[in-house]
C-alpha cells in the first residue's frame, strides 16, 4: 500500500499527491525491498550490551541478496486506487537458485519469531525517506526477534550471538507514538552464542 498524500507535518515541502507513477515506482520499490529480505535476507552479529557493565548494544544486518526493484520477476497482478492511497497485489517467481534458499528457510533448523521495531518517521535531508524509514524499523524489528529469541533460550545473558534472518512475511507498519512502528515475523537461524564468561 502506498499513500498517495500523506498528511505528515515533515512533509509539507514535498511534492503531494504522488503521481501515477511515482506511487507504482513506491510500490514496487518496497516490494522489491521485502522480497529481497524473504528470499535473500541477513547475516547478524548482535552484540547484546548491558547498561550495568556500560557494553552498548549493537546489532549489524549483512544483506545477503538483493532483488532490484525492476526485476523482470517481480510482476504487479492487481492494483486499485481508493482513498487516496494505491493498493497494489504482487508476484515474486524465483529462479531455482532462490527457491533453494527459501526451502532452506524453511528447514528444521530455522526458528520463527515476531516482534515490532521502530523507526523514525522522517529524516529531514533524506531523499529517499519514505522507504529509508520503512527500512530502519524493520531492521530493528530483526534485532528485537533475534534479542526475544536469545531471551527465550539462554538462561544467562550472553555477549554477543550471530546467525542469519529473513523475513517469513510481509510486515504491517502503523504509526505509534510520533515514530513508524513495524510488525514483522522472521526466520532466525543462531550459529553462534559468545557468553560474557569467555571474556
Amino acid at each position: 500500500m502506498v499513500e498517495m498524500e500523506p498528511i505528515f507535518g515533515l512533509h509539507i515541502e514535498q511534492n503531494y499527491p504522488l503521481d501515477r507513477d511515482e506511487a507504482y515506482r513506491r510500490a514496487l520499490e518496497k516490494a522489491a525491498m521485502f522480497f529481497s529480505a524473504s528470499v535473500y535476507g541477513w547475516s547478524f552479529d548482535y552484540e547484546i550490551g548491558e547498561r550495568a557493565r556500560g557494553i552498548p548494544e549493537v546489532f549489524e544486518l549483512t544483506p545477503m541478496g538483493e532483488i532490484r526493484w525492476g526485476d523482470p520477476k517481480l510482476r504487479v497482478t492487481h492494483a486499485d486506487f481508493r482513498d487516496s492511497r494505491l493498493y497494489v497485489w504482487m508476484d515474486y517467481h524465483p529462479d531455482q537458485f532462490q527457491a533453494r534458499r527459501l526451502q532452506t528457510w524453511r528447514s528444521g533448523t530455522v526458528r520463527n519469531a515476531q516482534a515490532v521495531g521502530y523507526g523514525p518517521l522522517g529524516m529531514l535531508g533524506a531523499e529517499e525517506e519514505w522507504i529509508t524509514v520503512r527500512k530502519l524499523a524493520m531492521e530493528d524489528a530483526a534485532r528485537a526477534a533475534v534479542r526475544a529469541m536469545l531471551q527465550g533460550n539462554e538462561r544467562n545473558r550472553p555477549k554477543e550471538a550471530r546467525g542469519f534472518i529473513s523475513l517469513h512475511s510481509f510486515p504491517v507498519y502503523r504509526l505509534e507514538a510520533g515514530r513508524w512502528a513495524c510488525i514483522a515475523r522472521f526466520h532466525v537461524e543462531i550459529t553462534e552464542i559468545v557468553p560474557f564468561s569467555v571474556y
